[in-house]
């Protein structure tokens, strides 16, 4: 007999050899139809395999992340599945699942897929899974294993299998199909109810530009048809949003070939938008007792070996720059903290003079490949809104607070509303990847604890997460479509110091090590502004947006007394411009709504006469006639509210 603990700490008593499934019935039937996989122990696992040892269970539905990722693993073996019945001869890679759906790559060989053949791919797709084909999972040994693909005639799955042990190798089936695969699985195809395949790209083998190109193929799918509708509806919206497309419409931001792939041209719109973010940024760490720091764009390359950044990024990032004395190698900058680390060590620090927070907007460079590009969220090239704090370790947890202070300031006043707080801890079993000393590392993982805790801040704990330098702090953001990007980050650093040989004078007179924090409320500015466009669609806050103000005279007589009202708004440090065309003024209205400029004032005769201005607002429509003095008060005022 085996004994299964659940969620709610209770136990059962089962036989050996018991599955997930039939745990599930014991408790309902109801139950049974939702499961699609088991977490045991933490791991999941197919709900269909035995259980043959004590252990804690959780049952994962379409409500749970596991639950989502082995529905969508499930859902690429039934496309591969499809795709083998419709072209015979296709070599299979790979099929995981991702954060929405799953894709497969494939090797067609002469033949092609278009967009015009999703459709009879999608309805292969469904004829299998209305079979409701069970998943059979199967121990095999490598020899039997390459012996199967060998005659498949699979070099993607041969040379998979050349990299795994023997023992640990297995296989899943459904109806014809069997792949290489870990799994887990769902129990059968019927689950699958809607299917979508979403887009067809290209992909090199195992993502090295010296190996094939691939075709992916991209596909989602639900469980029940409603929920695709609604996917659907939320992929319109989110191409409304795409940051790509709007940074064209708003004149923000531009790519280059010239120039180079990844590497974003700022336009004014956008080097006005950047700028007024990094001195909102600057202002607040100022006033939080930040020192500001610039550094060069590149570093000697020895600089990067003490780091271990050049271990890190040196063989698939950009090369190094030669000069004409021999020997002498330059690095394009991967991060700012090395510099920082030098800085810190220009002059003898003493405890009392901890801690010290060095700030810098700096521009870094790394290479992405081609495929991976995508607007500013992916780039070779951007500028960090980085810091570095050198503390004591009786420190650490005041100034992650005062850090957490700044980043829900920045979330606020940018309209970041909802989100959640990774606290990333150490490998609760395995401490040998961890450097520094238990000692420091339990004081530090306290600290940001305590600190997230004192904060209020809505957290998850995320066991082995931490980097091997020292704990971190994630803050996850959902932007307005509900979708999850990770928007700045705190972490805790033992490492650096200890390469860079950083030291201050305790108070014993004795020479010790600080700690250094990492931070970053924006991550990058290209990707902040990427994330923040999708997530206001184009409608920036007003403090923030490159044009606050349009005014519309009604036709070319009423231009001098537009000019008039611009003087005045300019004067109040008011962002503001004339649309002089002589265009009809529901013309003019429109565009300026189309260009997403917050207020508009229509100016024409009965506004000329009284001294007014006739007010219309983005999204709100008219406010009616009002004098100029009163119409600056209200831009004030929500400036300096930092409205979001």
């Amino acid at each position: 007999m085996i004994h299964i603990t659940f969620p709610d700490g209770a136990v059962r008593e089962y036989e050996a050899g018991i599955s997930g499934l039939d745990i599930a019935k014991s408790i309902s039937e109801g139950l049974m139809r939702k499961v699609l996989a088991v977490e045991l122990d933490g791991k999941v696992v197919d709900a269909f395999g035995p259980i043959n040892q004590d252990g804690h269970i959780k049952f994962l539905t379409w409500e749970d992340k596991g639950g989502k990722s082995t529905f969508w693993h499930s859902s690429a073996h039934l496309m591969a599945e499809a795709l083998q019945e419709i072209y015979p001869d296709t070599k299979f890679a790979i099929g995981p699942p991702i954060e929405n759906g799953f894709y497969y790559d494939i090797d067609l060989g002469d033949q092609k897929i278009t967009d015009a053949d999703l459709e009879l791919i999608e309805k292969k797709m469904k004829e299998h899974a209305s079979k409701k084909e069970r998943f059979t999972r199967k121990a095999v040994p490598k020899a039997e294993a390459i012996e199967y693909f060998t005659e498949k005639q699979d070099p993607y799955k041969l040379e998979l299998i050349e990299g795994l042990q023997d023992g640990h190798i297995t296989f899943y089936t459904q109806g014809d199909f069997t792949d290489l695969c870990r799994g887990p699985h769902i129990p059968n195809t019927g689950f699958i109810k809607a299917i979508k395949l979403t887009n067809i790209a290209g992909a090199y083998w195992r993502g090295d530009e010296k190996n094939k190109m691939l075709t992916r193929i991209y596909g989602i799918t639900f469980p029940a048809k409603k929920d695709l509708d609604d996917y659907l509806l939320f992929l319109e919206e989110a191409k409304k949003r795409d940051h790509r497309k709007l940074g064209k419409e708003l004149e923000l931001f531009a790519f280059s070939e010239k120039v180079g792939a990844g590497l974003p041209l700022w336009l004014p719109n956008g080097a006005m938008l950047r700028e007024r973010l990094q001195q909102f940024l600057q202002k607040a760490q100022i006033e939080s007792g930040y020192l500001p720091v610039i550094t060069p764009h590149i570093g000697n390359i020895n600089l990067y070996k003490t780091s271990g950044h050049y271990d890190k990024y040196g063989k698939d990032s950009f090369q190094p720059i030669k000069t004409p004395h021999e020997g002498e190698e330059f690095l394009l900058k991967p991060m700012n903290c090395p510099h920082h680390c030098e800085i810190y060590k220009t002059s003898p620090k003493s405890y009392k003079d901890l801690p010290v927070r060095f700030a810098e907007f700096g521009t870094v460079y790394r290479y992405e490949q081609a495929g991976e590009l995508h607007g500013l969220t992916r780039v070779r090239g951007f500028t960090q809104d980085d810091a570095h704090l050198f503390c004591r370790p009786d420190q650490v947890k005041d100034e992650f607070k005062k850090v957490i202070d700044l980043v829900l300031y920045v979330f606020k006043s940018l309209g970041f509303n909802d989100f959640t707080a990774q606290v990333s801890l150490r490998d609760q079993n395995d401490r040998s990847k961890y450097i520094g000393s238990e000692a420091n590392w339990d004081i530090a993982e306290e600290a940001i604890k305590e600190a997230a805790a004192e904060k209020g801040l809505p957290t998850t704990i995320e066991y082995g997460e931490a980097a091997f330098y020292g704990p971190k702090l994630d803050f996850m953001v959902k932007d307005a479509l509900g979708r999850s990007w990770q928007l700045g980050t705190i972490q805790v650093d033992y490492n650096l110091p200890e390469r860079f040989e950083l030291e201050y004078i305790d108070s014993d007179n004795t020479r010790k090590r600080p700690v250094m924090i990492h931070r970053a409320p924006f991550g990058s500015m290209e990707r902040f502004v990427a994330v923040l466009l999708e997530n206001c669609a184009g409608k920036l806050p007003l403090w923030l947006v490159p044009t606050q103000v349009k005014i519309l005279p009604i036709s070319d007589r009423f231009n001098d007394y537009a000019k008039e009202v611009e003087k005045t708004l300019k004067a109040n440090n008011i962002r503001v411009s004339i649309d002089q065309r002589s265009e009809k003024v529901g013309r003019k209205i429109r565009d300026t709504e189309l260009a997403k400029i917050p207020y508009m004032l229509i100016v024409g005769e009965k506004e000329m006469e009284s001294n007014t201005v006739g007010v219309r607002k983005q999204s709100a429509g008219e406010l009616g006639a009002m004098a100029l003095k009163d119409f600056i008060q209200i831009i004030e005022k929500e400036v300096n509210e930092k409205t979001a």
